[in-house]
């Protein structure tokens, strides 16, 4: 993931955390609909901007053929070191960079790509200027962006029981970065603000979100994401208890066992830079 301050940090034990449980939980079935997307969009050199631990770059690399040149990148290091570690069925370039300022020349690539990233971008305008720049003429942007946390039901229950939990200082990193970027008419203005002059095609697309118990979603959302520095920072309830609170909560709006939520984005197309 790009972006700067607490809602960027994914360091520690958290890219293990994020890879073993969020990735399955809400990542996987919106990297295979990305991946099917870039091989209609028949490039030749792919670029992918705020990769993670490499799970849409996995699919990509999958899906793709073998000659197509796969470039990942991500600000966080310690995300792209985890990614790389996994690696990928094929080749992929993995290099650091951050989206504002990216290390291409101009003109370089077919398609950029980017799954949950751009509401991590402190510059959004900056960073689709600077995806416009990389792109070859009649080159293509894709993204995705997560809709209202009231639309993803894990995410707004751990909310909810967060802010029963410490209601002086609700902990509202779910709410106010991951589902923080779901205005179309927002995301159309920046990016006409970055150079494009194609209006955007926008797709809601609906998904589950299974896991095999509701603490499994609990840790994934405490533990794995930049929550977790939110509820440490916080006097009274430690992160164990919060995780259980969180669990608690899922399991009483879907009983024990194996859960099974809803999710929803935003795919954001901008064809013909």
């Amino acid at each position: 993931m790009d972006g700067s301050g607490t809602d960027a940090v994914f360091a520690g034990s958290i890219p293990e955390f994020y890879d073993d449980y969020l990735v399955p939980l809400i990542f996987e079935p919106y990297a295979e609909n990305l991946a099917a997307r870039l091989v209609r969009l028949d490039p030749a050199r792919a670029l992918e901007i705020a990769a993670g631990t490499g799970v849409v770059t996995r699919a990509a690399a999958r899906a793709l053929p073998e000659h197509v040149e796969l470039v990942a990148t991500d600000l966080n290091q310690a995300m792209l070191d985890h990614a790389r570690a996994v690696g990928a069925a094929r080749p992929v370039r993995w290099q650091q960079a951050d989206a504002l300022r990216l290390p291409f020349a101009d003109a370089g690539f077919d398609v950029v790509f980017c799954q949950f990233g751009a509401m991590f971008f402190p510059d959004k305008v900056r960073a689709f200027g600077e995806a416009r720049r990389v792109l070859r003429p009649g080159g293509t942007l894709v993204f995705n962006v997560w809709d209202r946390i009231e639309q993803n039901e894990f995410a707004d229950i751990v909310t909810t029981a967060l802010a029963g939990l410490y209601p002086a200082d609700p902990p509202r990193f779910l709410a106010r970065t991951p589902h923080g970027y779901s205005d179309l008419d927002a995301i159309a203005e920046d990016l006409a603000r970055a150079g494009f002059t194609t209006a955007p095609r926008c797709e809601t697309v609906a998904a589950h979100s299974r896991a095999a118990s509701a603490r499994a979603v609990a840790v994934a959302y405490c533990q794995g994401t930049p929550l977790r520095t939110e509820i440490e920072q916080r006097p009274g309830a430690d992160l164990a208890e919060a995780t259980a609170v969180c669990a608690a909560a899922i399991t009483q709006r879907f009983g024990p066992g194996p859960v099974d939520g809803t999710i929803q984005a935003h795919v954001v197309t901008v064809p013909g830079v």
